[in-house]
């Protein structure tokens, strides 16, 4: 046990909380700058949740040395080659990217890419050189705030209560809390936001708000402006939905105004999303919100760019995290991921599954342990130390172990500790001196970009020139009571109530990839020609496309037309 009592919430979502343990309680800790004294709804779900504390193999209980040493004499049958390291996003504390050094020094294949934010990230380090977010404060001081593919109230609670207080525009084809709250809302067609960007910076030039200092310092700002000019004004309101009007009133607000833009990662879930993102990125260069004292533009940022990689290693073979086929090899390790939820295309991951050796390393029992032959009970939040890095903001925050671990149940750390003594490798950095590193290391503003690079060349293929009359656009939406496959699920496909169908009416939603049963929910803010499943949603990715993005190696979850049809 520690006599520091703070916690570091370790799930996967902008806020990064920071609680303290006092009189037996958890609560906010107050002296957290984003945190403050409230703890949102998801760190609230984990508190509640039941951590497993039995190992498994076969579906029958076991020691947890039992587990350990089957898995080692499994894993010393193996070529490295024909095995699998996944690793997912149910605990980024940076302690748990340990085992990956194990599996790399025996020679496993990795994975490379992202089911969430890579696309979007490559969009932002081509055009300023590395993903990094400009301090919080330019945010909270900013006058107008433009939420552009994010739920920012449900996602990001803690900063929204930071920002409250602020004018919003919303650019999204649902109107979410944040669209309800916003002084404009451009409710989007999917997919065309490279559109609007490029349509944005044209009224820009109209308004004389380019930035000509900063394009000055910046290479391809013409070619960029080229694109822009490529086609009249009027041909953006058909395919974007956006009238000329609205985008007029947008620059009424902004006009003399100190600006930021909030960008989820909602925009770049397509097969070109990297130049989707880049054309929003360039946008927002044009207009000077880059480099200021106030204002910017923030996305899921990458929350160690300024820190040495402790256990960050260069595997000799990796194959694209959205792409991956289970049943190509012959033992897979699953770390703190739940793949047959949160991975696309699940007809192909059950099936892959099913056809290999599964091992499992995580906290809580969930859908992918179904089809696990060892079950390795991992220890929970409250009972390791471990250091939680933010990509929403420049706060970390801390976790000491303030309870006793589940029985049965080993830390990341001391799985890695293990395996590699067991296969005889070089041991991993020293724990305290990696713990103490990340806890100490003092922020530094690194945000400032040295030479902006402008989109010069975009080709996208257009979703509403393939999309018939009778399909809809698949969106997914986070909501406030899960965090995507993690705690309570919503498993209902909602849609505009102006449909030829009826609600609670069972559909079949039918697309390239596969298909699958839903009951219909009605709900108007849905943009007319979409449907939405929330992330975690059991059958949603039924439905999606499992190959990669163009550039990232990245998830393209919405690069998909659906047909909805009666049993």
């Amino acid at each position: 046990m520690n006599l520091n009592n703070t916690l570091a919430c370790p799930l996967d979502c902008f806020d990064t909380c920071e609680a303290v343990l006092s009189n037996g309680k958890i609560k906010g800790n107050k002296e957290h700058p984003t945190t403050k004294s409230k703890l949102c709804v998801n760190f609230a779900n984990l508190l509640k949740e039941d951590f497993l504390e039995d190992a498994y193999i076969s579906n029958e209980k076991v020691s947890l040395d039992k587990a350990l040493q089957e898995f080692t004499s499994k894993l010393k049958e193996m070529n490295p080659e024909d095995t699998l390291y996944y690793k997912g996003a149910g605990n980024l504390g940076v302690m748990q990217n340990s085992p990956k050094v194990f599996f790399n020094n025996f020679g496993s294949i990795l994975t490379k890419g992202s089911l969430c934010e890579g696309a979007g990230e490559e969009g932002i380090n081509l055009g300023r050189g590395k993903n990094v977010n400009p301090p919080i404060e330019k945010l909270i001081n900013s006058d107008v705030i433009i939420v552009w593919g994010r739920n920012y109230s449900i996602t990001s609670p803690h900063m929204y209560e930071l920002t409250k207080d602020k004018i919003f525009i919303t650019i999204d084809p649902v109107s979410t809390p944040i669209a309800k709250k916003s002084e404009l809302h451009l409710q989007i067609n999917p997919k065309t936001d490279h559109e609007l960007a490029l349509l944005l910076t044209r009224f820009a030039y109209m308004e004389d708000m380019e930035d000509k200092e900063f394009i000055e310092q910046s290479n391809g700002a013409d070619w960029f402006f080229d694109l822009a000019k490529s086609r009249p004004l009027v041909s953006y309101e058909q395919t974007t939905g956006i009238s000329l009007q609205e985008i007029t009133k947008l620059f009424e607000i902004i006009k003399n105004k100190s600006v930021s833009i909030l960008l989820g990662i909602g925009v770049q879930k397509y097969y070109e999303g990297v130049n989707i993102t880049r054309a929003i990125d360039s946008f927002a260069g044009y207009i000077g919100l880059h480099n200021k004292n106030v204002g910017g533009v923030w996305y899921l940022s990458d929350s160690a760019y300024s820190y040495e990689g402790k256990f960050s290693v260069k595997g000799k073979k990796y194959v694209p995290l959205p792409e991956v086929d289970f049943s190509k090899y012959k033992l897979v390790f699953i770390q703190g991921a739940n793949p047959v939820v949160s991975a696309p295309n699940t007809k192909r991951v059950i099936e892959g599954l099913k056809n290999t050796f599964v091992v499992f390393f995580g906290t809580t029992f969930n859908d992918t342990c179904e089809y696990a032959d060892i079950i390795i009970p991992a220890t929970n939040f409250k009972a390791k130390k471990d250091v939680r890095l933010s990509y929403g903001h420049e706060y970390k925050a801390i976790s000491y172990d303030v309870e006793e671990k589940q029985k049965n149940s080993i830390s990341e750390y001391e799985f890695s500790s293990y395996m590699n003594t067991q296969f005889g490798f070089k041991g991993l950095v020293d724990f305290e001196e990696a713990f103490d590193y990340y806890t100490n290391k003092e922020f530094v503003d690194d945000s400032k970009i040295e030479k902006f690079e402008f989109l010069e060349e975009l080709e996208v293929e257009n979703l509403y020139e393939q999309k018939d009359e009778d399909e809809y656009y698949l969106l997914f939406r986070k909501r406030k009571n899960n965090l995507n496959s993690q705690f309570k699920e919503d498993s209902f496909l909602y849609i505009n109530p102006d449909c030829s169908f009826e609600e609670n009416q069972e559909v079949i939603a039918k697309s390239s990839y596969g298909e699958s049963t839903f009951i219909i929910k009605f709900d108007e803010d849905i943009k007319k020609g979409c449907i939405v499943l929330f992330a975690g949603n059991k059958k949603a990715n039924y439905l999606t496309n499992h190959k990669s993005d163009e550039l990232a190696f990245s998830a393209m979850f919405q690069e998909v037309l659906i047909r909805l049809e009666l049993p």
